[in-house]
């Protein structure tokens, strides 16, 4: 089985208070995007039991991805009988980006593997062992667009109609540290729930639809800031830090001319709807 495990931008990320667990509550729409790993799974014929993992593509320097695919296995085989299998995961999506690779990856592998189980998990029993994976896993379960709420756990769909829009993600490279971002955040409940901000027109988008981590983010790293605003500068109609950065996405009304002080941190392009085709 060849299965294409994609990545997701954050349409806004308000982080509206500090829980009594140590996370936070979030408000986030969580969109999917063309930009995919691929992970091929296979039932093993050698005589390993268990899951045995090769990869190839952007190498990991922490294992974190590698980690949560094995994890993946073994916890899904607690629930319900597996077949030894072979992974291999091809890594296209930049690792510590903001675009949730390693998560994808996880719910990605959990999907398949609930395929080839004796006793398939139902998808509410798959949801809860996602959650189990990491905040972001329970979002890569789905297709489309969804408002994320809790820590990631509670989930709905939300229409966002970007199929004439063009998608440019940049990455320059840069390690933001996830910790230092929310110590340099303040929670808020907002005034307007971002479901309310995002129906309102692309072009508004701007003015109204935030990052909370760009404050604290910019501050550090004031050329992120900067790769923002060229993206304004070449016409992008809305651009955003995704997650805790460092990539950086704009959304254009037509493919843009960008300088090469740009183009040379593209990682991907592309009709901003083209995930419903991947995954």
């Amino acid at each position: 089985m060849i299965h294409f495990s994609p990545a997701k931008i954050n349409i806004g990320l308000q982080i509206t208070e500090r829980r009594g667990d140590g996370f936070h509550n979030l408000q986030s729409v969580m969109l999917p995007v063309g930009l995919c790993d691929i992970i091929e799974i296979r039932r093993s014929t050698g005589p390993n039991n268990g899951i045995r993992l090769s990869q190839s593509g952007i190498q990991l320097e922490s294992g974190n991805e590698k980690n949560l695919c094995i994890r993946a296995y073994e916890l899904l085989s607690e629930e319900t009988p597996l077949p030894p299998v072979e992974l291999h995961l091809h890594k296209q999506i930049p690792v510590g980006a903001g675009l949730g690779g390693g998560s994808s990856n996880a719910s990605t592998t959990l999907k398949c593997l609930n395929l080839l189980a004796r006793d398939p998990l139902s998808d509410d029993r798959l949801l809860d062992l996602a959650a189990i994976l990491g905040s972001d896993c329970p979002f890569f379960l789905y297709r489309g667009a969804m408002m994320m709420e809790g820590r990631g756990e509670i989930l709905n769909p939300i229409p966002i109609h970007l199929d004439q829009m063009y998608l440019v993600l940049i990455f320059p490279e840069i390690h933001v540290s996830t910790a230092a971002a929310y110590a340099g955040a303040t929670p808020s409940i907002p005034a307007v729930h971002l479901e309310d901000l995002v129906r309102e027109p692309i072009d508004r988008w701007k003015d109204l639809v935030v990052n909370d981590f760009e404050n604290s983010v910019f501050g550090n790293h004031p050329e992120l800031k900067m790769l923002k605003a060229g993206l304004y500068d070449a016409g992008a109609l809305y651009a955003s830090l995704s997650g805790s950065g460092s990539s950086i996405y704009g959304i254009f009304s037509k493919p843009p001319d960008l300088p090469g002080s740009l183009e040379r941190y593209v990682i991907w392009k592309g009709n901003a709807d083209s995930a419903a085709d991947t995954i």
